[in-house]
């Protein structure tokens, strides 16, 4: 892969783009640019290790189950580019587990989602990639103009209907977008296009209808253009409207999301006290637990049921004390007089733990940011959960894909889980498994 471009496409008035010319041939010299100005895919072939589609099981009946349209939800996650994965695409249910073997690139479809996420949200490319060179695909060379990059892209399902992003980032010799297009029902609403190297924008063109079918215009080359469109369309036409309310779909579809590896070794000790919101390797798990034990006794009460389930020995509660130092301590009664302190539990109980409390809470217990202008019944938040049967033995796996699988039913949570093996989960009622070393 050389400089990464989108395929031509029709254009945001539902014609072809005045790009819509052949893809240059394989002869074409890598970084040859196109007469738009765009550069040009050096069409060299995927290598033979390539990855297949995924296949994907899920148990009987699983498609039964309630499809919440009213929440905008990410049902598909395009991988065209992007560390070792070419022309792969994934989908996903309310409950997936991506399983494979190690280096198959479990962690690089999580990271790539967590990536757009932030870039929903308004992030810089350099917060949502802060390594982007380790993005582009090792066997990727460069053009003439030494230009490496990668390509992902995803599909948002709600009330609009499936809305498609595809976006090309250069991350060689300096981070920018170079391409990105949304679309839905076939047409373009948004397409942009690097046209000049020189300076530190993109070109846009988004769907208007009416007298002028398209608006022209520049955007900045350091943050996702659909994020940025309430700023810049006005909402007056039918076709603007058309292309607000796509953008918005997307951009609440994908910012709420949670990527969650618990870090045992930082979980046993006490904490500071803090926000009370449960950072990514969930540290301050102890002040998590201190904040929610008080606030929300019914979730408490799930909470101590799911440990009591997963957990070694009896569990009659699962408490915080403030200590004299001003820390936050937690530990497990026993119900005869006994705490156990989160220091003497197991590596797998405590993941379990930290798993369990982040599928029982919220956007307003964990760190992430939300679409605030929208009601929270109109969100779901998406959990990306790598090593999610990490440490776990037979039964608290069983146990924690259940209450994932009860959560996720809701539809006001979703999950995106890592595993190792899937052939425990394949069959679970709700569940969805992606094996992305199948042959």
């Amino acid at each position: 892969m050389t400089q990464p471009t989108l395929p031509d496409r029709p254009g945001p008035s539902g014609r072809p783009a005045p790009s819509g010319r052949p893809a240059p041939s394989r002869s074409d010299p890598p970084g040859r640019q196109a007469p738009s100005g765009r550069p040009a895919s050096s069409g060299r072939p995927a290598s033979s290790g390539r990855q297949a589609p995924p296949d994907q099981s899920a148990a009987p009946g699983a498609s039964a189950r309630p499809v919440h349209h009213d929440r905008p939800s990410v049902t598909e996650l395009r991988l065209a580019a992007f560390t070792i994965h070419r022309r792969a695409a994934f989908p996903l249910g309310p409950l997936t587990l991506l399983a494979g073997r190690s280096g198959c690139g479990k962690t690089s479809v999580l990271r790539a989602y967590e990536a757009l996420a932030r870039l929903g949200g308004g992030a810089e490319l350099g917060e949502a990639f802060p390594d982007p060179v380790a993005c582009v695909p090792e066997r990727a060379r460069p053009d003439a103009q030494r230009r490496r990059g990668f390509r992902i892209g995803c599909t948002a399902d709600g009330p609009y209907g499936p809305v498609r992003l595809d976006v090309a980032v250069q991350a060689e010799p300096e981070l920018r977008v170079v391409g990105e297009r949304l679309t839905s029902g076939g047409l373009v609403l948004l397409e942009t296009a690097l046209r000049d190297p020189g300076k530190r924008a993109v070109q846009a063109a988004w769907h208007t209808a009416g007298p002028t079918p398209v608006t022209r215009g520049p955007l900045p080359d350091d943050r996702l253009g659909t994020a940025l469109l309430p700023l810049r369309v006005a909402g007056r036409t039918p076709g603007q409207r058309r292309v607000l309310a796509a953008a918005e779909q997307m951009v609440v579809a994908l910012r709420s999301a949670f990527a969650c590896d618990p870090e045992p070794a930082r979980m046993r000790d006490p904490v500071a006290a803090g926000s009370g919101r449960l950072r990514g390797g969930c540290g301050n798990l102890a002040d998590v637990l201190w904040r929610t034990r008080a606030e929300c006794g019914r979730r408490h009460a799930q909470l101590v049921a799911a440990v009591r389930a997963g957990c070694s020995g009896p569990v009659a509660d699962v408490v915080a004390r403030l200590e004299g130092d001003g820390r936050v301590a937690a530990a497990v009664d026993r119900g005869d007089g006994l705490h156990t302190d989160l220091g003497r539990l197991g590596h797998g109980e405590l993941r379990y733990l930290a798993f369990a409390l982040v599928l029982l809470t919220g956007p307003g217990v964990l760190e992430v940011d939300p679409a605030g202008e929208v009601p929270a019944a109109l969100q779901s938040l998406t959990i990306l959960a790598d090593g999610f049967d990490r440490g776990l033995d037979p039964r608290q796996r069983r146990e924690l894909l259940s209450l994932a699988a009860r959560m996720c039913e809701r539809g006001h949570i979703r999950l995106v889980g890592a595993v190792s093996d899937g052939s425990w989960a394949t069959g679970t009622e709700g569940a969805t498994v992606v094996h992305l070393d199948r042959d």
